[in-house]
């Protein structure tokens, strides 16, 4: 009769010939420990890029570069309002620091740069579709006040025609700046490769 095996005897049996490469796994989690650093860094930019690199092995460094670049990459991208112009510096911190060559600090101080821009040319869109928008919204409050007899203010957010029309025309502007954004990620990936 036949002996009964346990699944785990059937699985250590089936990848008894696979063994793991330590090198790598020791390279995944450098570059795991690098993301993690670099997200630490973003929410406290009081921390140092620099200090956990002279800090970390030797062998292990180039994998935590890595990881801290692919964060930090993820960042650069057109920011949502005034309030993301810190965080934008502390990604070209960051980089300045993982890189460690000044060539990318000039072209992501014209990247800040534009971006300043781009939130200007944003907030006056703003005021000039609010503005382009305000008498048809007005309109429609005068229409829903003699429907219920009561002053009734609308919020243009409100409005899904005023969305739209909203969402139609900063997608424009957008589209205007994405062109920089990636031209700026690809430069970012070169200069770290040369690093």
């Amino acid at each position: 009769m036949g002996r009964i095996r346990s699944a785990l005897e059937i699985a250590l049996e089936r990848t008894e010939s696979v063994r793991g490469d330590k090198d790598s796994i020791d390279k995944f989690e450098a570059k795991q420990q690098g993301k993690k650093i670099a997200n630490e860094f973003l929410s406290d930019p009081s921390r140092s890029l620099e200090e956990a690199l002279k800090k970390a092995p030797k062998e292990q460094r180039e994998s935590l570069r890595q990881g801290m670049f692919e964060v930090l990459l993820a960042q650069i991208n057109l920011p949502l309002s005034k309030d993301d112009k810190q965080r934008i510096e502390t990604v070209g911190r960051g980089l300045g620091a993982v890189m460690a060559n000044g060539r990318f600090s000039g072209t992501y101080k014209q990247f800040t740069q534009l971006l300043n821009r781009y939130l200007d040319e944003a907030d006056q869109y703003e005021k000039a579709i609010r503005r382009q928008y305000e008498p048809k919204l007005r309109q429609k409050e005068e229409e829903l006040t003699r429907r219920y007899g009561r002053p009734v203010r609308l919020d243009p957010l409100q409005d899904p025609e005023f969305v739209a029309f909203f969402n139609q025309n900063m997608d424009a502007l957008k589209e205007n700046y994405q062109g920089a954004v990636d031209e700026v990620r690809e430069e970012a990936r070169r200069c770290f490769e040369e690093a």
